[in-house]
């Protein structure tokens, strides 16, 4: 039988997106680069975003619909190539024009060391020359003020501030502008407010600062999936989001419910990938040892079978926790075994987005 490039165009006609409900060529998935070298066939997928969480199955169903029409010596498998289509530039956002990236840190539950994770990598992404901006959106629980030892800063008025609008100057150390609604308030007292009012203040941190240029702007969202999540969303284009987990399964458990929240088709904001933090305890006095306290790989077995990228692995150690409680984050020593486990994350999320 002697192929030819509509014999492939017809089979994959029959291949229907799971999610879209139509076939993957009206869908413009299929890119014109079929070739045919006797009975060996190959082309490429197109797709939107490298961590599509269809990649893998659409290459098996149009690996089977090939062989379905034309026949089962045709030579197709792994002959399918998967290629990302060109976005066209990205306008300003309209809130944040002065922003090129903007990362909400995320977990499904609280406890995984979300904010020690933003903060230390805010810090390695500084320290790697990027001008970066840190903002404490965990309104009922606000942890950065403490773990940069900045809980007695008090914001001031920025320059070029009028009547009509005023901006706050963000705090400023370690070469990060950073704002948290603990800087308002009594370090002692609750925040006892209603959804609504938890949202306005997160406008009012986004909107009224002035956060100047930045590369980077990191926000450290409250734990689980919520209104603010939403209003956020709302409010500002996310160049993507950043999932915190421990290696345990009921932590994995809401961290895929964090991912899934993402991916809404209301959201749809991408995954730049999974961190495992917690991955493993390695004792000061034997730091070639690792022990698996939480469970072994969990958040990276968790990113591969959800077709997301995995950003790599954060040990438990003592001196993240010391460093968090003198407002000194562990990234700040770039020589230390914990400050290269995070210089390599900032590489890493650097090459996701």
């Amino acid at each position: 039988m002697a192929y030819y490039p509509q014999l492939v165009i017809d089979a994959l006609k029959t291949v229907i997106h799971p999610e879209k409900k139509q076939d993957i060529v009206s869908l413009d998935m299929v890119e014109d680069d079929i070739r045919i070298n006797g009975k060996r066939v190959s082309f490429s997928l197109i797709f939107d975003r490298p961590n599509d969480p269809m990649v893998s199955t659409l290459k098996r169903m149009a690996t089977q619909a090939i062989k379905a029409h034309l026949g089962d010596d045709c030579e197709i498998e792994g002959n399918i190539f998967v290629k990302i289509r060109k976005k066209e530039e990205k306008a300003p956002d309209p809130v944040l024009p002065a922003v090129k990236h903007v990362i909400a840190v995320a977990s499904g539950k609280g406890g995984v060391g979300k904010s020690t994770v933003t903060a230390n990598l805010a810090v390695a992404l500084a320290q790697k020359g990027f001008k970066v901006g840190l903002l404490d959106a965990d309104i009922f629980g606000p942890s950065i003020p403490i773990m940069f030892d900045t809980v007695e800063a008090r914001p001031l008025l920025a320059e070029g501030s009028t009547e009509e609008k005023q901006l706050i100057e963000p705090i400023e150390k370690y070469g990060i502008k950073m704002l948290s609604i603990g800087y308002f308030v009594d370090p002692d007292s609750a925040i006892v407010w209603r959804g609504s009012m938890a949202c306005n203040a997160l406008k009012q941190l986004v909107t009224d600062t002035a956060w100047g240029d930045l590369d980077y702007l990191l926000i450290d969202m409250p734990p689980g999936t919520s209104d603010i999540h939403i209003s956020l969303v709302q409010l500002i284009n996310l160049t993507g989001a950043v999932i915190v987990s421990t290696p345990q399964k009921v932590a994995l458990a809401d961290a895929t419910k964090g991912i899934n929240m993402f991916q809404n088709d209301k959201i749809n904001v991408p995954i730049l990938g999974i961190v495992e933090n917690m991955a493993y305890f390695t004792p000061a006095e034997l730091p070639d040892n690792k022990y698996y306290i939480f469970g072994k790989d969990g958040a990276k077995s968790l990113a591969e079978k959800l077709n997301v990228p995995f950003l790599g692995q954060i040990p438990l150690v003592q001196s993240i926790r010391e460093n968090g409680d003198t407002g000194t984050p562990a990234a700040l020593d770039a020589n230390s075994p914990t400050g290269k486990a995070f210089a390599e994350l900032a590489d890493k999320l650097s090459r996701s987005i």
